[in-house]
């Protein structure tokens, strides 16, 4: 047996620790998604059962599904949270995509105190800037409509930063070769450097929708009719009723998450391309 050979038994680990680390990763997988199976099992159950110690719902009832989308306007917020996360996720990626393309491979005066300062934005508390934000919406005249929820999604510095790390790493022969056959800058970006650059760019966009769809005070904030509030805001609604409906209310949570659940097993393998890229040199 070759050395090398005895270096990988020695290395390999051993069952035992193989069911340790297998036994931790179930327990720390069922902390996880036990409160998702708990809201999923209340919003079955009657509303004098939800505070029972029981797990199970002891009657399983369909009441609170019929009447959160028969008696709420659950339908339209779902639709105000679809249009604003689609749409902050394509102005986002739109943004992030040329901003880290100017930054990655251009270069112009005061490149990296701009970029330096757009990174550090990140550090300010995103409720220091509702208020003067909320000034200059309203002088623009675009309180509770769709454009105000969707705008302060297009600037994302992490979204930024991460496209200006990936287009770092493709090579700027691509660009020189691209533009002695006569390639122009647009084309050059939109059909030799973006198709590349398709996992970065579809985590940025996952991200942006994310935060979209989980946005809560700047909804709250800026929307004035409850046929614009987004779906976070419209949950919170119900739960601020004189006796709050908690089997509804859970209801409205399962079907709330159930796009956010979909679009990352769709998408997971695309997310986790994205995130690992450069990790591991070749």
């Amino acid at each position: 047996m070759s050395q090398s050979d005895n270096v990988t038994t020695n290395d390999a680990p051993s069952p035992l620790w193989q069911w340790v680390a297998l036994i931790g990763v179930s327990c720390l997988l069922a902390v996880v998604i036990s409160p998702f199976v708990w809201a999923i099992m209340s919003s079955f159950k009657e509303r004098g059962d939800i505070m029972s110690p029981g797990f199970l719902p002891r009657t399983w009832v369909f009441q609170n599904y019929v009447h959160l989308l028969t008696e709420t306007s659950f339908l339209r917020w779902l639709l105000n949270s679809v249009l604003v996360s689609v749409g902050a996720m394509a102005l986002g990626m739109a943004v992030c995509s040329m901003a880290g393309f100017a930054f990655a491979k251009y270069k112009f005066y005061g490149q990296t105190v701009l970029f330096w300062t757009v990174i550090a934005s990140m550090s300010i508390p995103p409720f220091t800037t509702v208020i003067p934000l909320f000034g200059w919406m309203a002088k623009l005249g675009l309180i509770n409509t769709y454009p105000v929820l969707i705008l302060p999604f297009a600037a994302n510095a992490f979204g930024l930063f991460m496209m200006r790390q990936y287009f770092s790493t493709l090579p700027d022969e691509l660009l020189q070769a691209a533009r002695i056959d006569g390639c122009s800058e647009i084309r050059l970006f939109w059909s030799i450097m973006l198709p590349l650059a398709r996992p970065a760019l579809g985590v940025v966009g996952i991200l942006i929708f994310i935060a979209s769809w989980n946005s809560f005070i700047w909804p709250l904030v800026m929307m004035r009719s409850e046929d614009m509030f987004t779906l976070p805001v419209g949950i919170a609604g119900l739960n601020s009723e004189q006796s709050p409906e908690y089997g509804k209310i859970m209801a409205a949570a399962v079907l709330s998450s159930l796009p956010i659940i979909t679009v990352f097993f769709l998408l997971q393998r695309q997310i986790i391309s994205g995130l690992t890229h450069g990790a591991v040199k070749s």
